[in-house]
């Protein structure tokens, strides 16, 4: 009886959904976004499906998933007959464009923000804002700088999401305005003057007042442009 109860049990795992597929996408994504993120992989370069999953001992399937992944987030570009390959860096008058849409668009969702906003609303911002402070650390700087660079886009949307005007916020978020911005330069200046400027946003929000709020995102804005533009000379 215990012997077909473990053959019984074993069956019953042998059907049982596995997590691993899953991780193991993961995991395989972050390798590729931190090398994308860092310049490892620089832009417009191949990739291979076999040599990373070679490289990273997995099969190719969950390879091919995390680039699509990437592919839907503008970082990789996938062509007929020759496959992967890193996106193209942001040109000048491209990076120019962008930072025009933005400041068309945030500082009035930053103003929206602090006017909707409630003390829930606050205090899910205000985490947001601490982790990417102080929150878990990488186990280096090429992943420190990878997660910031999401984290500041969550920062964003959130911001957004509490503006409540969802055409400004999907039409921002579709851009994957800072996974790009990031990619520009792989620099600490970066994410501590954000982080700064970000502090300066939360006391607008705190204070509920929109015209300051306005006003800090358009500097945060502008200062982001001023740090980026070292990366075209």
């Amino acid at each position: 009886m215990a012997i077909a109860a473990d053959r019984a049990s074993d069956r019953a795992a042998d059907r049982a959904p596995s997590v691993r597929p899953a991780s193991v996408v993961d995991g395989v994504y972050d390798n590729i976004y931190e090398r994308l993120m860092s310049l490892e992989i620089p832009p417009r370069a191949r990739i291979p499906i076999d040599v990373i999953a070679r490289d990273l001992n997995v099969s190719q399937t969950p390879v091919r998933e995390a680039l699509s992944r990437l592919e839907r987030e503008g970082l990789v570009c996938k062509a007929h007959l020759i496959g992967y390959s890193a996106a193209p860096q942001l040109s000048r008058k491209q990076f120019d464009d962008l930072y025009t849409f933005r400041l068309l668009l945030e500082p009035e969702g930053a103003r929206l923000a602090a006017v909707n906003m409630t003390a829930d609303s606050l205090k899910q911002l205000e985490e947001v804002a601490a982790d990417m402070g102080h929150g878990e650390q990488p186990v280096d700087r090429t992943s420190r700088y990878s997660r910031f660079a999401r984290a500041d886009g969550h920062f964003h949307d959130a911001i957004l999401a509490v503006a409540g005007n969802e055409v400004i916020r999907s039409t921002l978020f579709n851009q994957h305005v800072h996974l790009h911005i990031f990619r520009l330069m792989f620099h600490t200046r970066v994410t501590q003057e954000a982080l700064e400027e970000h502090e300066s946003l939360l006391s607008a929000f705190r204070a509920g007042d929109g015209a300051a709020a306005e006003a800090a995102m358009r500097e945060h804005i502008l200062r982001s442009q001023d740090r980026l533009l070292a990366a075209f000379e």
